[in-house]
């Protein structure tokens, strides 16, 4: 009988099935993708489950949907800009993502969905959490009659100390 023969969990595996990994053997498993996107109300399609991987295999960060499409390209993932933005979309809407819009035009999808703010840093599209504690919300003006507060987002822009 031969002996059994183990897979390394390279940055490129791409192994399925329960348990297994698609990528590094830090990142989450097949089933851990699996799970998350159940237990939001989602079904894992093939679609789903490698953009999950993408997602949240790195920890918490910013993406947009394009840099999104990039790293799915880098791994041989194939699918549309459209379909990733309605998983980005689907995704947000489960409560697995946080959409934050800067000037209405630039869209980042958030992979921490806890409260909290945001460093931009101008030229680089570059966004830094802020904790949440970090900005007083007693600070805020005084509301109008008959309304109350339903969240805060701050978004702080940076510039180089050399920029005019």
């Amino acid at each position: 009988m031969a002996p059994s023969k183990e897979h390394s969990a390279s940055p490129k595996s791409r192994r399925d099935g329960g348990g297994h990994r698609f990528g590094p053997s830090d990142g989450p498993t097949v089933h851990d993708i699996r799970v998350k996107l159940t237990a939001a109300g989602l079904r894992p399609t093939r679609q789903r489950m490698a953009l999950g991987y993408l997602l949240f295999s790195k920890g918490d960060r910013h993406v947009t949907a394009e840099m999104l499409e990039e790293e799915a390209l880098a791994s041989r993932v194939s699918i549309s800009l459209a379909t990733i933005y309605n998983s980005l979309h689907q995704f947000t809407l489960a409560g697995l993502l946080r959409e934050v819009t800067i000037d209405g035009s630039r869209t980042y999808f958030d992979t921490n969905t806890s409260a909290h703010h945001h460093f931009l840093v101008e030229g680089s599209n570059v966004l830094i959490d802020i904790p949440s504690i970090a900005v007083d919300r007693h600070a805020i003006p005084p509301l109008p009659p008959g309304k109350r507060i339903a969240s805060v987002e701050v978004i702080v822009r940076l510039c180089d100390e050399t920029s005019a």
